[in-house]
């Protein structure tokens, strides 16, 4: 009997512990990676430019170039910059509007791309998809996974506490995302795969679960591992829809309509996700997940994040438009704003105000 398998798309390597930037060098070469040495460096004029001095004597073949900001054109400029050299790789090292440049102008080049990322932001580090600041407002570019994700546990922890925090929602926010997947199955037939489910589902319970906190070691560890799941679980699947469900329309919506006082991609998803759950009848599970996100001080209430209850319904009867032919709980009750509203003040009674 012959035996199927399929390969999945994956970095070669994942290295996540305190101190594991010391290392890049080493990881670089011993992988086959870089073993000239001869490597691009993306950084931006913050946390990366930080780390370059302490970087530069261990990659001296490294060509460092300075990052912008999160735009197309910035990607775009960097890919130009870069074809002049001959490099075995591009370095990506910074926030997510670093590590997504990089990822385009890999792309563009046909380098591989190293991410290192220097907070936890959200799932973005390892996914297939760059999130770029455009003409028209924001897109979403497909491009291939890092060859490799080095995450420094020690930098983690010196970025601002809400980078960790904004994580932490964007990773529990899976739970509700696999459940509108499953549903649409259910409604209309959507195929699931399996595999990438199970990967998204538990990288969010992982986190929901784990008993510690920002200031954990442990905690920052399962962290970043989820975020690395998510971001894989989306290449198994093709798309975004293991880790991007109502959750997430919800905080398109917040973006798209408020694009000046928006919050932290994860805050805004995680407060969507606990939300939708509640939506689906699943009250003991949004109780649970609301009480894990305030115990992390996320928020679970649009008040808490400067919006009004009537700009939340807003915000919730707009979310379907983010992402057409999506099928999530938002599309499958399809709620009238009077019943968004009241269904609302029947969440913050249930998970306590």
């Amino acid at each position: 009997m012959p035996v199927l398998t399929r390969l999945i798309p994956s970095p070669v390597v994942v290295d996540i512990r305190a101190g594991a930037l010391d290392d890049l060098a080493g990881v670089l070469a011993d992988e086959r990676i870089s073993h000239s040495g001869k490597l691009a460096v993306a950084v931006s004029d913050g946390s990366g430019a930080r780390l370059r001095e302490r970087l530069s004597p261990s990659l001296p073949g490294a060509t460092w170039y300075e990052v912008g900001g999160g735009t197309l054109d910035d990607a775009v400029r960097l890919a130009g910059e870069m074809k002049s050299g001959h490099y075995d790789a591009l370095v990506g090292l910074g926030g997510g509007k670093i590590i997504d440049c990089a990822k385009f102008a890999a792309a563009r080049v046909g380098l591989p791309l190293v991410a290192v990322p220097t907070n936890l932001a959200h799932d973005g580090l390892c996914s297939p998809v760059a999130t770029l600041d455009n003409d028209a407002g924001r897109g979403s570019y497909g491009v291939p996974n890092p060859i490799a994700v080095v995450i420094d546990l020690n930098v983690i922890r010196e970025a601002p506490v809400r980078f960790v925090r904004s994580g932490i929602g964007d990773a529990i926010s899976n739970i509700s995302a696999v459940a509108d997947w499953e549903l649409a199955n259910r409604v209309n037939g959507e195929k699931i795969d399996g595999l990438a489910a199970a990967m998204a589902r538990q990288a969010g319970e992982a986190v929901l679960r784990h008993p510690g906190g920002i200031g954990d070691n442990d905690f920052l560890q399962v962290l970043a591992e989820a975020l690395v799941l998510s971001g894989i679980a989306m290449s198994v699947s093709g798309d975004s829809r293991p880790s991007s469900g109502a959750c997430h329309e919800i905080n398109h919506g917040f973006d798209l309509l408020f694009p000046k006082r928006a919050a932290a991609h994860g805050e805004q998803c995680g407060l969507g996700a606990a939300f939708a759950m509640y939506l689906r009848g699943a009250h003991e599970e949004s109780a649970f997940m609301a009480q894990v996100l305030r115990r992390h001080g996320l928020p679970v209430l649009p008040q808490e994040i400067g919006f009004t209850v009537d700009e939340f319904v807003r915000v919730v009867e707009y979310a379907p438009q983010t992402r057409p032919g999506r099928y999530t709980i938002l599309e499958h009750l399809d709620l009238k704003p009077e019943q968004i509203k009241d269904t609302y003040a029947d969440y913050v009674k249930a998970i306590g105000s």
